[in-house]
C-alpha cells in the first residue's frame, strides 16, 4: 500500500492537521459561496501558487495527483458547451479544481498517523450517538493509502488494453478494475478478521 503523503517536504508540512482541514473548510465554503467567474479563476491560480512555493518538484507533484480529474473536466466543459452556458460551465470546473487541489494539498502535507488521530478525536463526541470513532479514521485511513493503488492498477489495465487494441480503453476497464478493488477490499477483511478485527473501544 501506498500513502498520499508527499515526500518533497515543504513548509506546510510542519503544520498540524487541524489547522489545514479548517482553513479547508473555510475555503471550500468561500469557494462554492461566490458564483462569479473572476474570483473563481484568481483563486485557482492562488493554489496553483501554494503549490509553486515549495519549489517545482512539490509542484508538478501536486499536478500528478490532480490529472484524474481530466474527464470530469472534459464532461461539464462539453454540456455546457452543448446549453449554451460555457460560464457557468467554466466557474463549476474552476472551482472543482480549487477545491480538490486545496484537499489534495491537505492530504499530501499530512502524516496519515496524524490525520487518524485528528479524525478519532472530531469524532469521539458522536460515540453516544453509535459512531465508531476508530472504525471511522480507519475507513479514511485506507481509502487514502488505497487510492494510488487503484489509480495504478487502473493505468495497468489501460496500458494491456492499447497493448491489445487500437481502441481507446474507456469504460471497458470499469469492470476489471472494480473487480480487483473488490479483490482488495476482501483480502484486507480478511487480514483484518485474521487480527481479531476492531474491538468496540478500540482506538
Amino acid at each position: 500500500m501506498l500513502s498520499l503523503t508527499s515526500l518533497v517536504k515543504s513548509p506546510y508540512h510542519k503544520v498540524p492537521p487541524g489547522p489545514k482541514f479548517f482553513l479547508l473548510m473555510i475555503a471550500s465554503i468561500i469557494l462554492f459561496s461566490i458564483a462569479n467567474i473572476y474570483f473563481q479563476a484568481v483563486a485557482m491560480a492562488f493554489v496553483l501558487g501554494l503549490y509553486l512555493w515549495p519549489g517545482w518538484a512539490f509542484f508538478t507533484s501536486g499536478l500528478r495527483m490532480l490529472w484524474p480529474l481530466w474527464p470530469f473536466v472534459v464532461i461539464v466543459f462539453l454540456w455546457h458547451g452543448f446549453t449554451q452556458d460555457t460560464q457557468s460551465g467554466m466557474i463549476i470546473i474552476l472551482r472543482m479544481i480549487s477545491a480538490v487541489a486545496l484537499a489534495n494539498l491537505v492530504t499530501m502535507t499530512s502524516q496519515l498517523d496524524e490525520v487518524i488521530a485528528l479524525v478519532t478525536r472530531v469524532a469521539t463526541p458522536f460515540r453516544r450517538f453509535g459512531l465508531q470513532p476508530q472504525i471511522l479514521a480507519l475507513s479514511i485511513a485506507m481509502f487514502i493509502r488505497f487510492l494510488p493503488v487503484l489509480i495504478e492498477k487502473g493505468g495497468l489495465l489501460v496500458q494491456s488494453w492499447r497493448s491489445r487494441s487500437t481502441r481507446p480503453a474507456g469504460w471497458r476497464v470499469v469492470v476489471p478494475l472494480a473487480l480487483l478493488a473488490l479483490d482488495d477490499a476482501e483480502t484486507v477483511a480478511e487480514a483484518l478478521r485474521a487480527r481479531g478485527g476492531i474491538a468496540p473501544d478500540e482506538i
